[in-house]
């Protein structure tokens, strides 16, 4: 739970131009477009289109490659995360059974969970809004790369989702995070009554996932570095 500043954010129109190129199979490979093809799909003109992919290059959204007749574009993975987001609020929507179960590895985290957890600003919207103070410190995984892609898809879970807020501490201001209720699962070993905690501000990429509970997981769970579990939410 860092203060680091935001990522860079985009547009809906940026994300309809993203979403193109994905349809386009951006999402396999570097497709070959054209700002004028793109245009016709986005109703725009070419000079627009070319603005937002330049947008979305320089986000990180997507990579290009500019060729004489035109340019290759592949969604590059904070792309793909970007769009899984978005498919997870359409999934809100339109769909009442929502769950989504994530697989990884436990690993070693810096400490900083422990501090941060800690902190009074913090502890007291645990107790209030979670019904418990968590253990000191977080459970740190490393996500399969097919649970990292599809991590996007928890903002879906609105049902099982918990807020807590940023404040501030005399100089220093510590930002929000989203607690997601998780049933943790490791050889034939289940805890029910964690979190998965999602700090607005983080150095994890999108590949590192912390969970809370109130009591030490790992040694409920008897977990080492490298063992392998599943996260399942919105089962709630």
């Amino acid at each position: 739970m860092a203060e680091t500043a935001a990522a860079t954010t985009v547009g809906p129109d940026e994300l309809a131009a993203l979403k193109q190129v994905a349809l386009d199979g951006g999402l396999d490979g570097r497709t070959k477009l054209s700002c004028s093809g793109l245009a016709e799909h986005l109703d725009a003109s070419a000079q627009t289109a070319s603005r937002r992919l330049q947008r979305l290059d320089d986000a990180g959204l997507v990579d290009r490659d500019v060729l004489a007749d035109g340019q290759r574009v592949t969604v590059t993975d904070a792309g793909a995360a970007r769009l899984r987001r978005e498919y997870g609020d359409y999934r809100q929507l339109f769909e009442s059974d929502t769950t989504l179960a994530l697989e990884g590895t436990v690993t070693s985290g810096m400490g900083e969970g422990k501090h941060y957890i800690s902190l009074s600003g913090y502890m007291a919207q645990f107790r209030d809004r979670l019904g418990y103070e968590p253990f000191a410190g977080t459970l740190n995984v490393e996500l399969t790369p097919e649970s990292a892609r599809t991590r996007g898809e928890m903002a879906a879970l609105s049902a099982t989702a918990t807020r807590i807020d940023g404040w501030e501490d005399g100089d220093r201001t510590f930002g929000p995070a989203t607690c997601y209720a998780a049933r943790v699962e490791s050889d034939g070993a289940t805890y029910d009554g964690a979190h998965v905690i999602v700090p607005e501000r983080t150095h994890h990429d999108e590949t590192q996932l912390e969970l809370i509970a109130p009591i030490k997981l790992r040694e409920v769970l008897d977990l080492s570095d490298g063992d392998r579990l599943t996260i399942h939410l919105g089962d709630a």
